[in-house]
């Protein structure tokens, strides 16, 4: 697992913003998911202060900063200055932030501000949306991400077993591929995994026979997806002959991603067998379950009149 982290250069050409003071320090990192609004360490509170994160001034910061005597508001200014944060933002304009500048240069932290007055919720938004992304922990896995119905399906498999074929076939069904060979896999909270490609393999589909196709030439936008949420695992392997489970309903196994359990199953391929339609079923079945239906308890619940008949005989 690589943890990660970004510049404050990043921000700045991520969001097109324009840089105030601080020029020179553009290379400071950022290594929190989260912006702050200092509110309460103007009034001198710094007891959870996450010095570490983005800091985002917006109209009711800056507005109560205006009306500060001079003396006052070098005081409160120069109380957060002095944690050296990695950078201020302003989203509603530079009117009046001469005295910010001020204290950003003597320090050597970048003041930025936007091109154009923004909503600071909404920039927050736009902003933490990005960091989290960004920041998130990954890890690479070898193997081909596609998008199912909806849902985000990592197969994976020994080298040759056939695990782009499939892709290809799942892709002429309609559905969309997000990575081949190299899926990059994001951990965006406890409970969610990302996948996605690692940029040089974009839109690329590598086939034995055949080599390198481009699924957006050949196939369109649509043959395409730059990332997913992964819901299931699933792994692709050799027939073994009298190898299959036949029960009911499989018991669930999960496959580990960086502390996430996602949910796993094996599928064992052979010439004729429609592998594809077998993946879109398990997608299906996936889908189903989050719904809580389950076809072997309903199946079970239609034989219970059948078993009662049988014990009164």
């Amino acid at each position: 697992m690589i943890e990660k982290k970004i510049t404050v250069e990043d921000i700045v050409r991520r969001f097109s913003l324009t840089v105030l003071a601080g020029e020179e320090h553009l290379q400071n990192t950022i290594t929190q998911q989260r912006v702050h609004r200092p509110g309460l360490e103007f009034v001198g509170h710094f007891d959870f202060f996450p010095k570490e994160r983005v800091q985002i001034l917006g109209k009711k910061e800056i507005n109560y900063l205006h009306k500060l005597s001079k003396e006052e508001r070098i005081i409160r200014i120069g109380n957060i200055v002095s944690y050296h944060p990695p950078c201020f933002i302003v989203p509603s304009g530079e009117e009046g932030l001469t005295y910010l500048k001020h204290h950003c240069i003597k320090a050597g932290i970048p003041l930025l501000i936007t091109k154009k007055r923004e909503v600071t919720s909404e920039f927050i938004l736009k902003i933490d949306a990005y960091l989290v992304k960004a920041l998130a922990p990954e890890m690479t896995v070898h193997g081909v991400c596609m998008n199912v119905f909806g849902i985000g399906i990592l197969l994976r498999g020994n080298s040759g077993v056939g695990k782009s074929e499939t892709a290809h076939t799942l892709i002429g069904r309609g559905h969309r591929l997000v990575a081949d060979d190299v899926v990059v896999l994001k951990k965006l909270s406890s409970q969610t995994i990302l996948g996605t490609h690692d940029e040089k393999t974009k839109e690329f589909l590598a086939l034995r026979s055949l080599g390198l196709l481009n699924v957006v030439r050949m196939y369109g936008r649509t043959a395409f997806q730059d990332e997913t949420r992964i819901a299931l695992d699933i792994n692709l392997t050799k027939w073994q002959k009298d190898d299959l489970n036949n029960d009911l309903e499989q018991e669930p196994e999960y496959v580990d991603y960086m502390g996430v359990k996602i949910p796993s199953l094996e599928i064992q391929l052979q010439p004729g067998r429609d592998v594809a339609g077998l993946i879109e079923a398990a997608a299906n079945n996936w889908y189903l379950r989050q719904q809580g239906y389950s076809a072997a308890e309903e199946f079970l619940s239609r034989l219970e009149p059948e078993f009662g008949r049988i014990e009164k005989r």
